[in-house]
């Protein structure tokens, strides 16, 4: 692992635990401090939707003024987020806890960018990417911890110093940013002749990959997102939530150590297959129970099985695009992702509250089957074409 991988896997880790302490809490303070049920989840969803505003603009940002001056904005655009959310906090304002969660979201959707940036700057892209994803593991040891520690010792505040330690993590990843060398495109790539937009969106790689990282990401979102409510509603307490989110964040990306070698050895699409029956796992867990051992064991594979889906279909996209085109590509990635995952997270205590826990694993069941049969269609049709052409 170079220097800067490692750089902007610090990054990615400080920025992934403040993302994880967020979903910890936010949907309780929504849960005391919304005007109504339905509005339960309206600040992580005003998390999510920041993030998606952010897609397309970073990386036309990034692509006119770089790499590291679109990243330093994102991170001063969540610090920002932060100093408000303590404030919000400090006077019980929702909206305004809303608003701050909706600055944040900004901040993560630069910082969703570094996982392509350090494919950019290694040699070997499973390797960068599986680096990057790895350094969550903090994430998943710290986030959920911090909030615990925070309610116990300063009780009194609600939350609101959880956002000074938001801050400190954003002032940190924007410190070492600055001693990251990014792999830019050169003035000779930027003049070189691109393909349209819509020629690289309709391959099917293209295709494939970005629908199988949408579904992943909004399936997991409106579990985890769900998740807490659920065990709020059957009786348990902070401290037992944030243990199922925790070891759920550490299923996320403890895998990651070894997915991009799993990947090198048996291909991108049988990875993404694992992922898929992982999921469908989950839901059958959660369906034939709601023990605290229920809701931890769902939500590990649920955590594996978003990793091995995420990141395969992470290292499909990026082989779809010349140098020059990235901007054009990962916009599209980001802006179907996060739209999806924002969508997640707007309806996940509504889901939860009206439907219930059982009914939306019985969703999510039904999706990833559609998704299972949706690829392997898509691969004969591509098949099919391709034969027809030689």
């Amino acid at each position: 692992m170079n220097k800067n991988v490692f750089l902007l896997a610090c990054c990615q880790g400080l920025i992934t635990t403040g993302n994880i302490l967020l979903v910890t809490i936010s949907a309780l303070v929504g849960q005391r401090l919304s005007p109504s049920e339905s509005f339960t989840t309206f600040p992580v969803a005003m998390q999510m939707f920041g993030l998606l505003l952010a897609t397309i603009p970073a990386s036309w940002i990034m692509a006119r003024v770089g790499r590291k001056v679109g990243f330093s904005i994102g991170n001063s655009m969540g610090l920002c987020g932060t100093i408000l959310g303590f404030y919000s906090l400090q006077i019980d304002e929702f909206w305004l806890f809303s608003a701050a969660t909706w600055l944040i979201g900004i901040g993560i959707g630069f910082a969703t960018l570094y996982r392509f940036a350090a494919i950019e700057a290694s040699d070997n892209a499973s390797t960068a990417l599986s680096a990057v994803m790895a350094s969550g593991v903090i994430a998943a040891i710290l986030g959920p911890n911090m909030a615990v520690w925070v309610n116990h010792h300063y009780p009194h505040v609600n939350y609101a110093n959880v956002f000074i330690a938001l801050s400190g993590l954003y002032i940190v990843a924007l410190t070492l940013l600055q001693f990251v060398t990014f792999n830019e495109v050169k003035h000779k790539e930027k003049q070189a002749p691109t393909r349209a937009w819509r020629a690289i969106v309709t391959q099917p790689k293209f295709i494939i990959a970005v629908l199988v990282a949408m579904v992943s990401y909004s399936t997991m979102n409106l579990l985890m997102t769900a998740t807490p409510l659920a065990m709020h509603r059957h009786g348990f307490d902070l401290a037992e939530s944030a243990l199922v989110i925790e070891w759920h964040v550490l299923g996320m990306f403890v895998p990651s150590f070894f997915t991009g070698k799993l990947i090198q050895r048996i291909g991108q699409l049988p990875v993404m297959y694992g992922g898929i029956l992982l999921i469908i796992a989950c839901c059958i867990v959660n369906l034939f129970g709601v023990t605290h051992l229920h809701f931890l064991f769902a939500l590990k594979l649920l955590g594996v099985g978003w990793n091995f889906m995420f990141i395969s279909a992470t290292q499909m996209v990026s082989e779809t695009y010349l140098p020059a085109e990235r901007a054009k590509a990962q916009a599209t990635n980001e802006f179907c992702v996060y739209s999806m995952v924002t969508f997640s997270s707007l309806f996940a205590g509504w889901l939860e509250s009206s439907l219930g826990w059982q009914a939306m694993n019985w969703m999510v069941f039904a999706v990833l089957m559609l998704i299972a049969f949706g690829i392997l269609t898509r691969l004969r049709v591509s098949k099919s074409k391709q034969v027809e052409a030689s």
